[in-house]
């Protein structure tokens, strides 16, 4: 059986226009109170969606937002409880099922992305706290016949101005008959007393333990297992299936082709993935066939060769004529997220309503897109959200979550749909290839006066199926962290040529950030060269107009102890990047050994995120970024040979290991401004601050990733 592939592509599509439901207009209204905060008894405290308190004392905070490893289901508990003034000992979090009020703000929907948890939802969550401390102190009030005004709250408890006091859970029938504040005030940030501590993470006990469940460890009654055989590439659909072979497999049930390719299903997974392996299918590849890393390299190439559409333009780059120019062209591939958990979901279709259960990134949307697909009313797809192994963006998009719930619709039983290691490599939602071409000028004086970046790659925003590419024809991803820089040069041009060469995209740790502050901050580099200035000061001389920059790269360098002696061998190489409402400096220690192998030994970090919830999980946050980048930068590609992926498995897609980690430092700025992202913004500045500290070290410079370290060789 097979679906029409127009239909399958209009649910992919209708991604924000079918999530409606979970649509939430950006306000401090408090949301109202969801399924799961009213599931328990009537004598509970639900003050709004996001709080439960029970007269046992338990404090239950729910989280709408996924859990990926970036410490959401600490972070919003801690804003909750920090305006609650909860006993930090008696809370305990949930997940949230799909509801309009766990609708990220940032995004209008119950989604997970962007790095903006924290700073989407810190007014939001703080008021939820706010205003049921307000209701707690009210009922206190009423039953000492006292005013509000007499009473404070500490850990836990409502105290008197006489010295009586109340624990919360005394409080709580009394508290819910109160009528919620519309708008409770909240505490400035010196009153804070969790906001700010490094307090252990809720979730992991249940890590450790192994009763965290992750959506690979779902089991139900008659559940089926499935394995694809995916198409190499969107568009290319299975020709003729000879599935005789796959039939003939013990335990396999039905072999069933959708566009997107041939699943078996089976009884258990090994049974599946046996007969997958036992099928024999002839592929439609209209005019995809051929394609190869040199193709797309080629492609690129000659699209930032163009004009392109105008990102940013200052001055009149056109009309100069520097004496002393540099020229460079940047190029990076490919990249999979590599999740360590591969994609799967557990779906069931039922007559009149579906469930699944996934590690997704995406609930809200998942509810209209899956509505289409099951031909039920959104309200009535169940999305159970799982610990995600992973995620990176990956798992905020659809097409797992999709072919599972086709397959549970046409098989007539629940059905858990696994990827392997080797389909989850070569399933596409790449991070995109881009090449881009510098051009550049400093005066006498060592002042850059001319700056233009022209940039090539594909285009998330069209991929994304729920955004359009503006009029003006960029793509704000394509070009961010070279449109946006913070330098201060006063002839610009920046532009971005269109190109795609077939693979999907789609969105990877940092997006755009990812590759181009490689790309931009290995450039500035460059032109501290051609001024024969340090690029430190070089920077700090570009840097007067954008003071939180400046301080960030001051910071890292002083730590780093930029410009004092280093052991033989070893060099420093710095770079300043902001992004999700964070900046970031590194400088990173290296050393590059006869065969032209780096080992990076040290990377200092100083981080200006605004309000900080949890420095614990900042640093950490930045500890992983490092080894997500430096792997991305030392190791990362997805290259194509006859329109196939040609990495399959950690052997072909390496990570970096334990004895390749360098030491981390981390030094975050104080601020009581509104947080920025975390999750994200620690990637982007460690590919150039090694490649600089390569150049530094060599006198070579690696424009491309992952960087070429064969030519540092010098044996």
């Amino acid at each position: 059986m097979s679906m029409n592939h127009d239909t399958l592509t209009t649910t992919r599509r209708g991604f924000l226009a079918g999530s409606g439901a979970t649509a939430l207009t950006l306000s401090f209204s408090l949301p109202s109170t969801s399924r799961a905060a009213t599931a328990n008894a009537a004598s509970d405290f639900v003050p709004n969606a996001w709080l439960r308190l029970t007269p046992d004392g338990e404090v239950t905070i729910l989280c709408g937002s996924a859990e990926m490893g970036q410490g959401v289901l600490t972070a919003i508990p801690m804003m909750i409880a920090e305006e609650l003034d909860a006993d930090w000992r008696r809370v305990r979090v949930e997940q949230a099922p799909v509801d309009k009020a766990y609708a990220n703000p940032a995004f209008q929907m119950q989604a997970t992305g962007g790095s903006t948890t924290v700073r989407g939802h810190w007014e939001v969550v703080r008021k939820a706290g706010a205003a049921a401390r307000a209701m707690l102190v009210a009922a206190a009030a009423e039953q000492w016949k006292t005013t509000p005004d007499q009473c404070r709250t500490q850990v836990g408890r409502v105290h008197h101005a006489d010295g009586r006091s109340l624990r919360y859970a005394e409080l709580v029938a009394l508290a819910a008959k109160q009528t919620p504040p519309a708008n409770p005030p909240l505490k400035a940030a010196k009153d804070f007393k969790l906001i700010g501590q490094p307090l252990l993470r809720l979730d992991t006990p249940g890590k450790t333990d192994g009763s965290t469940k992750f959506g690979l460890d779902v089991n139900l009654p008659g559940m089926l297992v499935a394995v694809m055989l995916r198409s190499p590439l969107p568009g290319v659909k299975p020709g003729s299936v000879d599935d005789a072979a796959a039939k003939a497999v013990k335990g396999v049930k039905q072999v069933i082709s959708l566009p997107s390719g041939v699943a078996v299903l089976a009884s258990g997974y090994w049974a599946a993935k046996k007969g997958r392996d036992a099928l024999k299918v002839s592929w439609d590849w209209g005019d995809k066939a051929g394609l190869s890393s040199a193709k797309i390299s080629q492609q690129l190439q000659e699209a930032a060769s163009t004009p392109g559409a105008v990102a940013k333009a200052e001055g009149d780059a056109a009309a100069q004529q520097p004496p002393k120019r540099v020229d460079a062209v940047y190029e990076a591939p490919y990249l999979a997220h590599a999740c360590m958990e591969p994609m799967n979901c557990t779906a069931w279709v039922k007559p009149d309503e579906v469930e699944i259960w996934a590690g997704t990134q995406s609930q809200g949307p998942l509810q209209g897109i899956l509505s289409q697909v099951a031909s039920v009313q959104p309200g009535k797809v169940k999305v159970h959200t799982m610990m995600l192994g992973g995620g990176f963006g990956r798992r905020f998009a659809p097409d797992f979550v999709i072919d599972a719930t086709l397959l549970s619709k046409i098989a007539a039983a629940p059905v858990k749909l696994i990827y392997t290691r080797e389909d989850d490599m070569a399933a596409g939602y790449f991070r995109p290839a881009s090449v881009t071409r510098f051009t550049g000028a400093v005066d006498a004086a060592g002042k850059p006066q001319l700056f233009t970046a022209s940039v090539a790659s594909p285009s998330i925003m069209a991929a994304s199926g729920f955004m359009k590419i503006p009029e003006n024809g960029v793509d704000h991803f394509a070009v961010e962290g070279i449109a946006d820089h913070p330098y201060d040069i006063p002839h610009q041009r920046i532009s971005y040529a269109r190109a795609e060469p077939g693979p999907q995209v789609w969105f990877w740790r940092s997006v755009g950030h990812s590759q181009n502050s490689f790309f931009m901050e290995s450039y500035i580099d460059e032109l501290a060269h051609a001024a024969a200035k340090d690029p430190f000061e070089f920077r700090r001389g570009l840097l007067g107009k954008s003071p939180r920059h400046l301080k960030v790269l001051e910071l890292a360098a002083a730590k780093a102890g930029w410009g004092k002696p280093l052991a033989a061998g070893r060099h420093r190489g710095i770079a300043v990047v902001s992004s999700f409402g964070t900046v970031v400096a590194e400088v990173a220690e290296v050393s590059v050994a006869k065969d032209g192998t780096p080992t990076v030994h040290r990377v200092v970090a100083a981080v200006d995120c605004g309000q900080v919830v949890n420095p614990e999980i900042i640093h950490r946050q930045i500890e992983g970024s490092v080894v997500f980048g430096l792997t991305a930068a030392l190791y990362g590609q997805i290259t194509y040979k006859d329109g196939q992926v040609e990495q399959g498995n950690f052997h072909h897609y390496p990570l970096m290991r334990m004895n390749e980690m360098p030491q981390v430092e981390v030094h975050i700025v104080p601020s009581t401004e509104a947080p920025g992202g975390i999750g994200e913004p620690g990637t982007p500045p460690i590919a150039p601050a090694v490649a600089n500290a390569i150049f530094a070290a060599t006198g070579k410079r690696l424009r491309s990733l992952p960087l070429d370290t064969s030519a540092l060789k010098t044996t």
